[in-house]
């Protein structure tokens, strides 16, 4: 804010003749109750599915994770020491849903850092979800998620509101299945890196079976101990594993490479912490601190939405069902659009704003501008 301070376009644009104090943000944020946040919450699910409406999507996959917020150690309100980087830290745990086919956050739920990823998870996935099923009656519905959220409840609920989900096993905790990974001589192969085999296994209390499948990939790790000679650098191969639950009637082939498309939430959490600073705790009020991730929430998919305003989409449903768009990052905008030098003036008293003559500038600005004004 202190940065652009004095920017005519920045004023012009949020309709203020001067811009407030940090403080002055602070303690309005401060001011805001719950209800406050929960029509800002209300508000960006509504943008965010008349998008989705809008585009008509034949599928869409919903990704839920968690991400840490630190703290740095302060007392803030509504945080608590759980899992960070650095030991003793306090944190929030937010929970978010995305839609893999936009990268957008359709919703979230924010938690204390002390809580387990499936915290309040089924009230949120269950919300989403049958949101979806209401708005995209007749479109392909998918989730995928994380050991955390494996449990038969989950996977019930997922397939009475016939929605195709992956769901990673946490076969660590069941001795059975691990065993029978480990003493597993046959195994079928998908390329020169993965194989896997299924198996008919499932947990003693669960009164449904549903379809499992177990994956290994051959690992190039360094060989332990002293090198004989400098020139070589010898490896062995080994072998890590996943299993993976779903409802999908698909190749083995096709379950991995869905289920492994989850790793693209990981990069909209990167942008959303770079590009709109949503890990900074700007006060010790829970609600504050909300409102403010909020606000780079809807700061994150507004800019998507206008890219996907201002042009088609490029890709088809791939296997991972990546973003259909191939997106700016928006520091890329900023430096190609915003942050540029221009000048305003108001010849014959009409208020205009001259840029170099870049043509490539020139092009994109107006083809934008284009796009909003027939939106």
């Amino acid at each position: 804010m202190d940065f652009y301070r004095d920017d005519p376009m920045v004023l012009r644009c949020l309709g203020w003749r001067r811009m407030p104090d940090v403080s002055t943000v602070s303690r309005r944020l401060r001011e805001m109750d719950a209800k406050a946040y929960q029509k800002a919450r209300a508000l960006n699910v509504e943008l965010v599915w008349d998008r989705l409406t809008l585009e008509g999507f034949t599928t869409l996959t919903f990704d839920f994770d968690g991400s840490v917020n630190s703290t740095k150690s302060r007392a803030t309100e509504g945080t608590a020491v759980g899992y960070n980087k650095s030991k003793g830290e306090r944190s929030y745990y937010p929970l978010f849903a995305t839609v893999a086919q936009t990268g957008q956050v359709v919703d979230v739920l924010h938690r204390p850092g002390n809580v387990h990823d499936s915290n309040g998870a089924a009230e949120l996935i269950s919300e989403v979800l049958a949101t979806a099923r209401k708005r995209a009656p007749r479109t392909r519905l998918e989730a995928r998620l994380d050991s955390a959220h494996f449990s038969e409840e989950t996977c019930l609920g997922l397939a009475e509101l016939r929605i195709e989900f992956s769901i990673s096993v946490p076969f660590e905790r069941f001795p059975e299945l691990k065993a029978r990974i480990e003493n597993r001589s046959r195994w079928h192969a998908i390329d020169e890196t993965w194989s896997y085999f299924e198996e008919s296994w499932t947990p003693k209390s669960w009164a449904y079976r549903f379809r499992i499948v177990v994956y290994r990939q051959r690992e190039r790790r360094p060989r332990r101990g002293a090198l004989q000679l400098d020139i070589f650098y010898p490896v062995e191969h080994e072998f890590s594993y996943k299993a993976v639950i779903t409802n999908k009637s698909e190749s083995a082939e096709a379950v991995l490479g869905f289920h492994n498309g989850r790793g693209a939430q990981e990069n909209v959490f990167g942008e959303l912490k770079s590009m709109q600073q949503m890990d900074y705790i700007p006060t010790r009020r829970l609600v504050g601190n909300q409102i403010f991730m909020m606000a780079g929430i809807l700061g994150h998919n507004l800019t998507r939405e206008l890219q996907m305003i201002a042009h088609a989409p490029e890709r088809g449903t791939t296997r991972k069902r990546a973003q259909r768009w191939i997106f700016e990052k928006l520091d890329t905008i900023r430096g190609r659009i915003i942050q540029r030098a221009g000048r305003l003036t108001s010849p014959s008293g009409k208020l205009t704003l001259t840029m170099s003559a870049n043509p490539t500038v020139a092009h994109e600005l107006t083809h934008v501008l284009e796009a909003l004004d027939a939106a």
